[in-house]
């Protein structure tokens, strides 16, 4: 749905448009497909089915010629095989920065990515109805403003690069561990996203952030075919199978980090990398370099004093430093964080290597409340039970 909405809208340059003929197309496809069987080029069928769609309900629309002319124009061949750019010049359209900031990313998520609007209130923390107006008002924008879908020139990239790698982190967070529904992971999501990332990387070789994303989203991918048992559990980092992980993705990554050092521009994904590599290229959890990882916390710290980077750096702590060391942390975070699911998971793992067994026990309830990632829903029932 995101691919083809993805064509369609480049050439409209009316997102709610091209969200109702892609859909238009989807259900032509539901009725025929099931007859007639799936076409040699699935992506291509529903193209030109979409611009027929399209071309109808312009026809219909006096106000819409415009529009009109551009989709006869359409080359569906070309549309196909340039697919890649495409994808990338609505990611940079949706971060012009003519758009709200927080628009911007919503509405990548929604029309990049395909995230429902529900999936994106959650990534947000905010209120449904909310993000669904920053949506529509910003693809009203677009169309008012007359912004062109377009990867922008070299000039421009550089103002819009910061916004396209938090989109692009969102996009494979979501697909590395689902927010909700039933699945626990969306493996092709994050791979979408690592894919992009790479694209980026490309079109701008000296962002050394840029590399430092790419990095950290190649080492967590390595991980991939050991993080869940054949039932769809959650299998915990030290439980992890290692001789599972992808070495080949690990050393490839090390490389790309190296590269983005040398440029001596630290960030905040290059650090979160480094800290991923240190986990990965462990030989066993017993040998993991807690030091280390707690060290690129702190500097990760003063680059983003988030709380959420304060309660990643709170776990590497307790490793070092001990958990009731570690739990008085995460104690001072409670206020901002009370709607996240982790604080409180990882404050219950706390209070149960302190023999805190009942407190632990609502503090994994206070978690299951908040998340809806089947596979965490389990491994938090397993503990309160």
């Amino acid at each position: 749905m995101a691919r083809l909405v993805t064509a369609l809208a480049r050439r409209l340059g009316d997102f709610d448009l091209a969200e109702d003929i892609a859909q238009d197309a989807l259900t032509v496809a539901l009725e025929r497909w099931p007859v007639e069987g799936i076409p040699r080029e699935p992506f291509a069928w529903l193209l030109v089915t979409a611009r027929r769609k399209g071309i109808d309900r312009l026809r219909r629309a006096e106000r819409e010629r415009s529009k009109l002319a551009l989709l006869e124009r359409t080359d569906v061949q070309d549309t196909t095989t340039h697919f890649p750019d495409e994808r990338l010049a609505l990611i940079f359209t949706c971060c012009h920065p003519a758009l709200p900031r927080e628009a911007r990313i919503a509405l990548t998520l929604r029309s990049v990515a395909g995230l429902t609007t529900a999936e994106i209130a959650r990534a947000f923390v905010a209120p449904e109805a909310t993000i669904a107006q920053r949506i529509v008002r910003a693809k009203r924008k677009i169309v008012d403003a007359a912004i062109p879908l377009r990867v922008p020139e070299p000039a421009e990239l550089p103002e819009r690069l910061a916004e396209v790698l938090a989109v692009l982190y969102l996009v494979f967070n979501e697909g590395y561990l689902a927010s909700g529904g039933d699945r626990a992971e969306r493996r092709d999501l994050a791979e979408e996203a690592e894919w992009l990332c790479g694209l980026v990387t490309r079109l701008l070789p000296d962002e050394p952030e840029a590399l430092g994303l790419h990095a950290l989203m190649r080492t967590q991918l390595a991980r991939a075919q050991a993080r869940f048992d054949e039932r769809g559990g959650i299998v915990l980092l030290e439980h992890q199978d290692r001789a599972r992980w992808d070495g080949t993705r690990v050393a490839d990554a090390r490389k790309v980090l190296e590269r983005a050092a040398r440029m001596g521009r630290p960030g905040r994904y290059q650090l979160q990398a480094a800290i991923a590599l240190v986990h990965a290229e462990a030989r066993s959890w017993e040998e993991t370099d807690w030091p280390e990882i707690l060290g690129l916390y702190d500097l990760l710290a003063l680059l983003d004093p988030s709380p959420v980077v304060r309660l990643n750096r709170a776990i590497a702590l307790a490793h070092v430093a001990g958990p009731a060391t570690a739990l008085a942390e995460v104690e001072r975070l409670s206020p901002d964080l009370d709607r996240y699911p982790y604080l409180h998971a990882t404050r219950a793992a706390f209070l149960r290597e302190l023999g805190r067994a009942d407190e632990a026990r609502d503090a994994d309830r206070r978690a299951l409340d908040l998340t809806e990632n089947p596979a965490e829903r389990a491994l938090l029932r397993s503990r309160i039970g």
